[in-house]
């Protein structure tokens, strides 16, 4: 099957890195720089805030991309901060489970740590039980990433540059990555990633947030309303790689298609549900083309905050933060339990290098990847 990708062009240009980096344009906001520590190795880790003209704000570190919070309105327009994170570098170095971290070479499992291209095998980390999860030992959540802050942009906007080198994690080509994050005036957190290679490579590029819509610390997300624009999934195996099947969620707790309370039917007796303890499965996206198409609707009943995700991207993997076992404390000095936040990671499925019939995530030299996925935050009073 070929591959799709699509981009909107930002039209940014390059702004100096200043302290505190304000739009020119109308409507502009602002992107400010402070830092937030050294990584065991030694290299300076800075912190950048997004904020657009409502106040709402984006912060994300150089170290992994993460994404240490989204402060949004709720329905009284109180902001809170709606994404799990910790407080100090040291912690998303030695313990972090992905919070909102950059996702590559390849989001997702790869069964068995290994796939053959063009003939050649190659061997990837099994740090996933006898999979390669999330590229591997140190994947793109656990570098440093080059950061410009952007301008000419109505709100927001920062570049992220990576290259990873030729057999970085097991990967064939050096592989040259950049991502776009965007915070718009009307709320909506844009990530564009853009990927060429040297050789022929696989990639799948993704964003880990765990969201908790009530506000990081709240509590469960039990009874956020999901909503998923899926009428197939891909059923796993007890290691968690998908079959190769894309079964009907008809009569299955993955049936999300009119939206249901994450905590309804998590706890259901079917085996998919024991693999994963939960939640852990790719969602096929009903899309048509190859532009931006809807995938997921969030609603949290109590603050009234709605998150809709669209995407270039055919699926949508689905975590409802199984393995948080409370022993992880959060930046605001809470324990985070099983489902205190949940993931929606737009991509395309896992082991799709060793599933010919999947959406191809193979790179050639001369293709360029591009992918795009907006969050758009809105409440029920808007």
């Amino acid at each position: 099957m070929s591959r799709a990708w699509h981009r909107s062009v930002l039209g940014a240009a390059v702004l100096g890195m200043g302290v505190l980096l304000t739009g020119t344009s109308a409507g502009a906001g602002s992107v400010d720089k402070t830092p937030f520590g050294n990584t065991q190795d030694g290299k300076a880790v800075n912190l950048y805030t997004l904020t657009n003209d409502r106040g709402a704000s984006v912060k994300f570190i150089a170290y992994g991309g993460i994404i240490t919070a989204i402060n949004v309105p709720d329905r009284w327009g109180k902001l809170d901060n709606v994404v799990l994170g910790f407080k100090e570098l040291a912690d998303y170095e030695s313990m972090n489970p992905y919070f909102g971290a950059l996702i590559g070479r390849y989001g997702n499992r790869i069964g068995g740590a290994k796939f053959t291209l063009d003939g050649t095998q190659y061997q990837l980390a099994a740090n996933n039980g006898p999979n390669s999860l999330h590229g591997g030992t140190k994947g793109f959540d656990k570098v440093v990433w080059a950061v410009e802050p952007l301008s000419g942009v109505s709100g927001a906007a920062a570049r992220l540059n990576y290259t990873s080198k030729d057999g970085e994690e097991g990967y064939p080509g050096t592989l040259t990555v950049q991502v776009v994050y965007s915070l718009t005036n009307d709320n909506e957190l844009r990530i564009d990633y853009e990927a060429t290679t040297d050789k022929p490579t696989v990639v799948n590029l993704t964003s880990h947030s765990y969201f908790n819509l009530a506000g990081d610390g709240t509590g469960g997300i039990d009874d956020h309303i999901l909503t998923i624009s899926a009428d197939r999934y891909t059923p796993v195996d007890a290691t968690l790689i998908p079959t190769g099947q894309l079964a009907s969620v008809t009569g299955t707790p993955f049936d999300f298609r009119q939206g249901a309370p994450i905590g309804a039917r998590i706890r259901s007796n079917d085996p998919q549900m024991a693999y994963g303890r939960g939640y852990d499965h790719n969602f096929v996206l009903n899309r048509s083309g190859s532009g931006l198409s809807l995938a997921a609707r969030v609603y949290e009943p109590r603050s009234g905050r709605i998150m809709e995700i669209s995407t270039t991207e055919p699926g949508v993997q689905f975590y409802s933060g199984n393995f948080l076992d409370s022993t992880l404390i959060g930046a605001a000095g809470q324990q985070y339990r099983q489902t205190d936040g949940f993931c929606l990671e737009t991509q395309h499925f896992p082991d799709s290098p060793n599933k010919p019939s999947f959406p191809t995530t193979v790179l050639k030299p001369g293709e360029t990847l591009k992918s795009t996925t907006i969050h758009k935050f809105s409440t029920d009073a808007s």
